[in-house]
């Protein structure tokens, strides 16, 4: 469920009519319900009420500072796979021992600054991340608490691009050698065993991958208890899968009902890390027509927004749906929603029935809440969109949009090309 309804003909976000938002901070605007995301979060956190748990919100999903400070009044805490992520996380108000780091390539300046800020855990991804955890550890006189992230090898039925637990992917370390992976770490003296890990993929919009998964990691967990290894975490990632079109992904309360009962003796602390189905339907991006090009062929809306601004039309293929803001009873057309972005990939939508827009018009992309903002781009010199988020009849800008000396910041043209005035080029 969430915040984007009509009433007479015109879209509003909460009770704010969207063309409004439109008007005053120009488009392409994304646009978040705060209303939607504290629903969400609570929803899925309140699923798992019977078991002790935590929600790490996987930050990679949208990182505005704003959205992140309404999970931290939830109580929330973060996933992490960066050093930036987790100067945003801190910036918003988390509590360092409410966030996991995640990640293959975390780099030893990362590294050092999550063990001074004293997180939860690091996510360990191989085997030679321990050796070099351990050694900073060592060099800062600290034990780095860890989880290993091991990879059960469960097919998600998922886009392959956003499959993490098969064997051949790059993230975590095959189940069959992770026991070795665990004896290493426990002789390495500035490291503290204190979990498992384990995540395997994004927009799952079924339960048994999870359970086959989970059921996989508890086998693990108790051969680990048998050794020895105190183990009080576990932290089973994210995936739960939002509906974009006519997919029917189970409800938070279905998927925590599975889970809960797989881990029925298993005595941990269950850590969650949701992200799209938190903010994706949260979220909105608006776009204007700015022409309607007809060929013999086919028929194409051209809008101000592009693959710069959401690039998962162009990178799976994703279907966004996309709404008028104002409904005029034009009827429909069958169009490609394309942007001005100089590639043929640049489009949010193709050979799809939509309302008959003119110029002027605008459009809302809708489950643009999650993995948009946060993979824009600056392409073709383009200035990222605003941000926005609505709370009932009001709304903020939590983002401004970029200007164009933004674009060029940190940028220098050296002495060796400068040029007198006037001198030939």
């Amino acid at each position: 469920m969430d915040y984007f309804t009509y009433h007479d003909a015109e879209l509003f976000a909460e009770e704010v009519p969207v063309r409004r938002i439109a008007r005053e901070i120009g488009t392409p605007v994304y646009i978040y319900s705060l209303g939607t995301l504290r629903r969400h979060f609570r929803v899925f956190d309140q699923a798992f009420a019977r078991i002790p748990h935590l929600i790490c919100f996987s930050m990679k999903a949208n990182s505005n500072l704003a959205v992140l400070r309404a999970f931290v009044n939830e109580g929330g805490g973060f996933d992490i796979v960066s050093r930036g992520e987790l100067f945003r996380a801190l910036r918003a108000g988390a509590d360092p021992k409410k966030i996991v780091f995640s990640g293959v390539g975390k780099k030893r300046e990362e590294i050092e600054h999550a063990l001074a800020s004293g997180i939860l855990m690091f996510n360990v991804e191989s085997e030679q991340e321990l050796v070099v955890l351990n050694s900073i550890a060592s060099q800062m006189d600290k034990r780095a608490p860890i989880s290993l992230r091991i990879n059960p090898d469960v097919d998600p039925q998922t886009h392959p691009y956003i499959s993490t637990g098969m064997k051949k992917s790059k993230f975590g370390i095959d189940i069959k050698r992770s026991m070795d992976g665990y004896r290493n770490a426990l002789a390495l003296s500035h490291l503290e065993v204190v979990g498992v890990d384990c995540h395997i993929g994004s927009q799952l919009t079924s339960i048994p991958p999870f359970v086959d998964a989970l059921s996989r990691v508890k086998i693990f967990v108790q051969a680990l208890r048998n050794e020895g290894v105190r183990i009080r975490y576990l932290d089973l990632g994210g995936g739960l899968g939002i509906r974009y079109r006519e997919e029917e992904p189970p409800h938070p309360e279905q998927y925590a009902e599975a889970l809960i009962e797989e881990l029925h003796g298993l005595d941990v602390t269950l850590i969650l890390e949701p992200g799209r189905v938190i903010v994706g339907n949260a979220g909105i991006l608006v776009t204007e027509v700015l022409y309607v090009k007809e060929t013999e062929e086919k028929k194409f809306v051209v809008v101000d927004g592009g693959m710069n601004d959401l690039i998962r039309p162009a990178l799976y293929g994703s279907y966004q749906a996309i709404r008028p803001v104002t409904e005029a009873g034009n009827g429909k057309i069958v169009a490609d929603v394309v942007g001005p972005i100089c590639e043929s990939g640049d489009f949010f939508a193709k050979e799809r029935e939509i309302a008959r827009p003119k110029p002027g018009d605008l459009l809302a992309v809708m489950s643009a809440g999650a993995y948009g903002f946060t993979m824009a781009s600056n392409y073709n010199s383009r200035t990222r969109p605003a941000e926005v988020l609505v709370d009932g009849k009001d709304f903020y800008v939590v983002r401004a949009r970029e200007r164009l000396e933004d674009l060029i910041l940190g940028e220098v043209i050296p002495p060796i090309l400068e040029y007198a005035k006037g001198s030939e080029v």
